[in-house]
């Protein structure tokens, strides 16, 4: 026979088990998610990810916060990804660089692209451009090409930096061109646009959205870009496969991710609020606005973009093969 204290015990046990249950049962998400930009503010993959963030938040119920971490070429923002909690509320918003570039390039990098995230999906394409200064009277790759191969090591070509997505598709064109040029790195997109306004470098190589303006301007004229087919952004500027570069395609894209062990059902919600967010019409056109592709509907998918990332990775050593760029 149950005494009073034998009951109160039981109850209180229940209690306690029903207490420590709640978070696990508890409906994801409960609070905000933070979305680390492994760059500073304001670059091509930060407003990617604002786009995104500002409409699937409300999707999810959730704010979606954005931290900019920037760093070894995005390699300290993702770092900071993997290492976190696998729990839905530190997601990483990848690029080119830290998932593509910096693997290839960078010796001992912290992270495995494979084995540490799980991709969410593929929200833009971000591709290259290559823009000429004041002092090139070249309007078309066709035309920039025989200026390299008449003044070979005197052109100057900017990137944002060594080892950028930007580094590895110069050293592709020149291989593929069989031109040489002077590459100068900088710190990012912004930081060259200065010199190259002033004449101070006579080229570049950087992602559209970067360049836009400037080519809208009538500033610096964008003479080539590196997508299958022209661009409805940019109708009359040839393609790099035009000027002569079979199967030519290069750029950098921004994609959600996880941690690895993020729980199925946890990369199921975001997954799904991503890509109603990536349906909608307002969005996508925000997306081609500012200078990017939007990603297929397979690309959305986490094991699109997976497919994805693999087939970036194997472009990314071809390049740094043809280049003879190792990791340093």
């Amino acid at each position: 026979m149950q005494t009073r204290r034998t009951v109160l015990h039981a109850t209180v046990a229940m209690l306690g088990a029903t207490t420590l249950a709640r978070p696990a049962l508890a409906a994801y998400p409960d609070r905000p998610i933070r979305v680390v930009v492994p760059f500073t503010a304001g670059g091509n993959t930060d407003i990617l990810a604002r786009i995104l963030a500002a409409r699937m938040a409300e999707r999810i119920g959730r704010p979606m916060v954005i931290e900019n971490r920037a760093g070894a070429g995005g390699s300290v923002g993702a770092e900071a990804v993997a290492r976190a909690t696998p729990d839905g509320y530190t997601l990483l918003f990848g690029a080119g660089g830290p998932l593509t570039a910096n693997p290839v390039l960078q010796a001992n990098i912290p992270y495995d692209v494979e084995r540490d995230f799980r991709p969410i999906g593929l929200v833009g394409i971000l591709p290259m451009i290559c823009q000429v200064g004041p002092r090139i009277p070249a309007r078309s790759l066709t035309d920039f090409l025989a200026i390299l191969r008449a003044r070979p090591n005197q052109v100057t070509i900017a990137t944002p930096g060594a080892g950028s997505a930007a580094h590895l598709a110069l050293e592709l064109m020149m291989a593929g061109a069989n031109v040489r040029a002077v590459h100068v790195p900088y710190r990012g997109g912004s930081a060259m646009v200065a010199d190259l306004l002033s004449g101070a470098v006579d080229a570049g190589m950087v992602e559209l959205p970067s360049a836009l303006p400037l080519h809208l301007e009538g500033k610096a004229p964008i003479i080539a870009i590196a997508t299958p087919e022209r661009s409805p952004v940019l109708p009359q500027v040839q393609t790099f496969i035009e000027a002569g570069l079979p199967g030519f395609t290069a750029g950098s894209y921004g994609g959600l991710l996880a941690p690895a062990a993020t729980p199925p059902e946890v990369i199921a919600a975001l997954h799904a609020a991503l890509a109603a967010t990536l349906a909608e019409p307002a969005v996508q056109a925000r997306i081609v606005e500012v200078g990017a592709i939007l990603g297929t509907e397979t690309q959305r998918s986490p094991d699109g973009f997976a497919a994805f990332l693999r087939a970036e990775l194997a472009k990314a050593r071809e390049a740094a093969t043809l280049a003879g760029l190792r990791p340093s």
